[in-house]
Formats: C-alpha cells, sequence, structure tokens
C-alpha cells in the first residue's frame, strides 16, 4: 500500500475518538471534521510544487515561497461538504468544485446527480473530500470524472476507510495517494464501516 498514508499524528487519533463517539452532537461533529479535515489536508499536501517569492519584510527584503500550481477542492456531497472550511482556511485561494454522488441502498452502487465542472480544466491538483471510504463507489466514481476532465494529479483525503474501499481504489485508481485518518476493520452488511462513527452526513446535518 505504498500510496495508502494512514495519519499518525496524535491530535488526530485525539479527534477521531471524539468523532466515534455517539454522543457527540451534531454541531461538535461538524467542527470535529472541520479540524480533523484540516490535519489531514496539512498531511496531504506536504509535497506540493512551490516557487519563490520576493518579500519585503518590515526590516528586509527577502526570498519566501508560494504554491506554484492551482488547487480544488472537490467534496463528495454530501458528507464532503464539511471538510471543506477546515482545508480552505489552510488554502483560501484554492477553487471548489462540488460532484454529487449518493449510495443505492440496493445496490451500494454511486449514482451521480450533480456535476458542474466546467468544459477544461482550470486546476492542476484536486483533492477529493469524503470523511468516509467505505465500499469505495462514490471515490473511484469521482476520480473517474476527474481524470475524464483532464486534471493532471489527484489525491484523495478522508477521515475513515474500510479495507474494502481501499483495495477498490487502488484497484481503479493506483496512481492516486489515499490519506486517511485510519483505516478501520471492515464493512458490515448493509456497507457502513466497522466500527466506524455511523452516518458521516447524518451525523453532521442532524438528519440521522
Amino acid at each position: 500500500m505504498s500510496k495508502v498514508f494512514e495519519s499518525e499524528h496524535p491530535l488526530v487519533a485525539h479527534k477521531l475518538s471524539r468523532l466515534r463517539d455517539k454522543e457527540t452532537k451534531p454541531k461538535k461533529f461538524r467542527e470535529l471534521i472541520r479540524e480533523t479535515s484540516a490535519l489531514m489536508a496539512y498531511e496531504a499536501t506536504a509535497d506540493l510544487a512551490i516557487a519563490p517569492r520576493e518579500v519585503e519584510t518590515p526590516l528586509k527584503r527577502t526570498t519566501g515561497a508560494e504554491l506554484r500550481q492551482p488547487i480544488g477542492l472537490i467534496p463528495i456531497l454530501r458528507s464532503g461538504l464539511g471538510m471543506v472550511e477546515g482545508i480552505w482556511g489552510l488554502m483560501p485561494s484554492a477553487e471548489v468544485w462540488h460532484i454529487g454522488l449518493y449510495r443505492d441502498e440496493r445496490t451500494l452502487q454511486p449514482v451521480e446527480y450533480y456535476n458542474k465542472l466546467p468544459l477544461e480544466p482550470t486546476v492542476s491538483v484536486c483533492l477529493v473530500l469524503d470523511p468516509m471510504l467505505a465500499t469505495g463507489g462514490s471515490a473511484v466514481a469521482t476520480v473517474d470524472i476527474l481524470k475524464e476532465w483532464g486534471v493532471s494529479r489527484i489525491k484523495f483525503v478522508g477521515i475513515l476507510a474500510a479495507p474494502e474501499g481501499v483495495k477498490a481504489m487502488q484497484d481503479a485508481h493506483p496512481d492516486v495517494p489515499l490519506h486517511l485518518a485510519v483505516i478501520d476493520d471492515c464493512l458490515n452488511d448493509d456497507g457502513y464501516i466497522m466500527p466506524g462513527l455511523g452516518d458521516a452526513g447524518d451525523r453532521q446535518f442532524g438528519t440521522g
């Protein structure tokens, strides 16, 4: 799993435990998703290309750096929405493009219902955002869409993953790195990650 990166950061582990707790209310859950997402994005973007930039400090002129490539955040609706704000705080110039997919509860396959990408790519690096990599169907379908769009570099940033979802992504897109807080044990018969944290969308938006 050379392109699978499981976080070892103690802050991520701490926040993940609070996300798992069934007593965590939607407001706090959203805050934890936002905070954990920022930490995950920090790790996922460690290898982004930079270019030198001259800066005038209050004392003298020096050489700094700036990101060289335009970045796109691609939250998978709806649970991926909660990850945007935390990452946008780190990269306020990033573009946000939404792709809507839902999982058919009978087949567990992704169904696309929303896609407003422009005809030509406007970014060079895309971070696909989804708190849960369960069966992997939505993530695989989203990366399919982005590659067809013409994006040259794609990364997946998530929080919880099941081994089945990791395998599905690796089989379909072995070139896409997976940045995850943790890989859990398995999927249950209903396609939920175990031990997991329940439905990330319902818990964020208070609909569960």
